[in-house]
């Protein structure tokens, strides 16, 4: 005789794989009695699951929506599919900053059987991720790897090569992953320098747990940790404007990443934007296509009155105003 655990779990699945059993079936399948499969049913409600009931002759059992995710039961093209397909969303970053993905795939794969984890390596080192030119690729496996360290709770090692391409070690304390649509980023306490840091997770080269558990205090909110690095990073040039938009509509137009906002009361936002110089700066600006103001310096105000002078004489045809 199978245990009361076994049991329910084959129950689980077998009302998982059919929309309605009756209860003479599941006796059947389970080689028990209907008295058991009652009362089997009754545990799993209590566990959390919807399982639903319809009574009469004809009526039986279906699993509904309760409060838990039954186990999945899958065969190996099942899972070997599944892993893909999360493998893709996370190289994607369709679900953007979310984790989801990458901490679903990390639990799938340690629980594939050995047959189907081969097979997915085979694949992962077969496939490639189409990337625009010139951006580095990171694989899944360290990909994973990072994920791993930021829910295992352990100082880490990181050999982890800059910006210049200078080799270095960084002893660091996970917290999050975060995509911002174009690299994945490693967002991390440097314990030498005792503060939040991202790392381009590109560039991590090897990254070793130190045997050290760490507790996390008053971390940051790693999306605008991100975000604010990237959109502080060194332009030659920086202008501020105003716009007309709440700061909810403000960070649809200009992302983050772009520029650093704050709010100039409930219906203005003014950005912080650097760029290369103050025609290219000029030519992002009106190429937002929305009412705004250039704050400073003179030089933008000047080169985007400029270019919107020359967009309204080329389209004049000779005619005057």
């Amino acid at each position: 005789m199978i245990s009361t655990s076994a049991r329910l779990l084959h129950l689980l699945y077998l009302l998982s794989a059919q929309p309605s059993w009756t209860c003479r079936e599941l006796a059947e399948r389970m080689a028990v009695n209907e008295r058991t499969v009652r009362r089997d049913v009754a545990r799993l409600r209590e566990l959390g699951y919807g399982i639903e009931s319809d009574p009469g002759p004809w009526g039986g059992y279906s699993l509904g929506g309760g409060a838990r995710i039954p186990p999945l039961v899958l065969d190996d093209e099942e899972a070997l599919a599944v892993a893909v397909g999360l493998r893709e969303a996370a190289l994607s970053g369709v679900l953007g900053s979310d984790q989801a993905a990458l901490s679903a795939l990390l639990k799938l794969r340690q629980a594939l059987p050995p047959r189907v984890a081969s097979r997915l390596g085979e694949m992962d080192s077969a496939f490639v991720h189409t990337t625009r030119p010139g951006r580095p690729q990171i694989t899944p496996d360290m990909l994973l790897e990072l994920v791993a360290a930021c829910r295992g709770g352990e100082r880490v090692r990181l050999s982890y090569r800059d910006r210049e391409g200078r080799a270095t070690d960084r002893d660091a304390d996970p917290y999050r992953l975060v995509h911002t649509g174009r690299h994945w980023y490693f967002v991390a306490r440097d314990v030498a320098r005792n503060e939040w840091r991202t790392f381009r997770a590109d560039r991590v080269e090897r990254i070793r747990p130190m045997g050290h558990a760490v507790e996390i205090v008053d971390p940051p909110d790693p999306a605008l940790l991100v975000s604010d690095s990237l959109a502080g990073g060194r332009y030659p040039l920086y202008a501020r404007i105003r716009l007309p938009l709440p700061m909810e509509q403000a960070l649809r137009l200009i992302p983050p990443t772009v520029g650093t906002h704050r709010p100039e009361g409930p219906e203005a936002t003014v950005v912080d934007i650097g760029g290369p110089d103050a025609n290219g700066l000029a030519g992002y600006l009106l190429g937002l296509a929305t009412p705004l103001r250039v704050l400073a310096p003179d030089e933008v105000r000047e080169a985007l009155v400029c270019r919107a002078r020359e967009l309204v004489e080329d389209n004049m045809d000779g005619r005057l105003p």
